[in-house]
């Protein structure tokens, strides 16, 4: 069966999933009104944005709201809003479909975005394992995929711990982003699920 199909076929097989993951430190969940004030702030943030396309106003935040909604609604699972203690948005963590085209997709990507009162803390590296996790073990994922620019070194440490690996065959021009753009040169990290540990669809 072609990656296409598999990815397609997701949503079906992961009908009555679990709505949440938890970790020792960390809630991984759907999004809910409240998230949308703290998530704009974070997309407001010149640091947070530093390796994306740009910040993003409230209006788009919270278009991105709708569409990791509509994510979760089309494909059973996709970037959980992440919660720490205080019961508010941190940021995201989670699976995801890539929109483009690239010689990787279809694919299943992990990513996530957080604040920077919450860098440096291992909530990243953390939640991506749970993530990764629930892709493997419940999606039964065969591979996994996460890409980011070349100087975002704090993005590929958390690729690294998960035991993700790059190889510079893969690396690829974000077809997102115009020639000559500074940020559309990207590498691309894979991790394959543990032997035995598929399932097909």
């Amino acid at each position: 069966m072609t990656g296409e199909c598999r990815v397609e076929r997701l949503a079906k097989r992961v009908a009555g999933t679990p709505r949440e993951l938890r970790t020792d430190r960390l809630l991984l969940r759907r999004w809910v009104p409240a998230d949308r004030e703290p998530f704009a702030a974070l997309n407001a943030d010149p640091k947070v944005a530093e390796y994306l396309p740009g910040t993003l106003s409230r209006k788009e935040s919270d278009a991105m709201i709708k569409r990791l909604e509509g994510h979760f609604d089309r494909h059973g699972f996709g970037f959980w809003a992440l919660e720490i203690r205080d019961g508010l948005c941190a940021g995201f963590v989670g699976l995801s479909v890539p929109r483009f085209e690239a010689h990787f997709t279809p694919c299943v990507e992990i990513g996530w975005r957080l604040g920077p009162t919450h860098w440096g803390r291992g909530y990243a590296t953390e939640g991506a394992r749970a993530a990764l996790a629930f892709g493997f073990d419940v999606l039964g994922l065969e591979e996994i995929v996460s890409f980011t620019v070349p100087g975002n070194a704090a993005s590929r440490r958390v690729m690294e711990k998960i035991g993700m690996t790059t190889d510079p065959a893969d690396d690829f021009d974000h077809p997102s982003l115009a020639e000559g753009d500074p940020l559309r040169r990207h590498l691309l990290y894979r991790i394959s699920a543990p032997a035995g540990q598929t399932k097909t669809a």
